[in-house]
């Protein structure tokens, strides 16, 4: 915002970050607002704190993103997604053998738990979104220990047929031309 940027925030996110301004504008899930040539849905998604996903629907294109990532679980099932860019934060019985090991505190376990999206949830929740018009599906937000991205990549990939690839830091090239 200080530099020129408007943000988005809920309610909530915006109190406990304490901030303010002519920039911020506050969405509520499930209502609906435009950016631009982008009209966009939050949605209410599980974590150990309050927080949304997104649907953006790209209006000259007609294509359809959807965003979530500090989620551990989305009640939602979203028609003809294109691009889907989610959380796969960890698989369990990584984290299970690490906790076995003395290398996370057992106490993790619930929060991780409670609070993070793992390989087969993220795999149930594809299974009930992806369709025919799916082109591109990127993990976000891999657990640095809890985690095995080829791992991720292949059983997604195998389940769902579709392209799946991990976030990098920098630029997806999401191919929207021809649609």
């Amino acid at each position: 915002m200080k530099n020129g940027v408007d943000c988005y925030i809920t309610l909530p996110s915006a109190e406990a970050l304490g901030v303010s301004g002519h920039r911020l504008h506050i969405i509520e899930p499930l209502r609906q607002f435009d950016v631009g040539d982008f009209s966009i849905l939050p949605f209410p998604v599980q974590h150990d704190v309050p927080g949304v996903g997104y649907l953006i629907v790209h209006r000259p294109t007609g294509s359809r993103l959807l965003f979530a990532t500090d989620t551990y679980y989305i009640h939602n099932r979203f028609d003809k997604l294109n691009f889907i860019l989610i959380e796969c934060n960890y698989c369990k019985d990584i984290l299970y053998q690490n906790i076995e090991a003395g290398l996370i505190p057992a106490g993790m376990k619930d929060r991780l738990l409670q609070s993070h999206f793992e390989l087969e949830n993220v795999k149930r929740f594809l299974q009930a979104n992806v369709s025919a018009d799916t082109r591109l599906i990127v993990l976000l937000h891999l657990s640095d220990g809890n985690s095995n991205a080829e791992r991720m990549v292949r059983e997604i990939t195998e389940l769902t047929g579709i392209e799946t690839v991990v976030a990098e830091p920098g630029e997806i090239e999401l191919d929207l031309f021809p649609f």
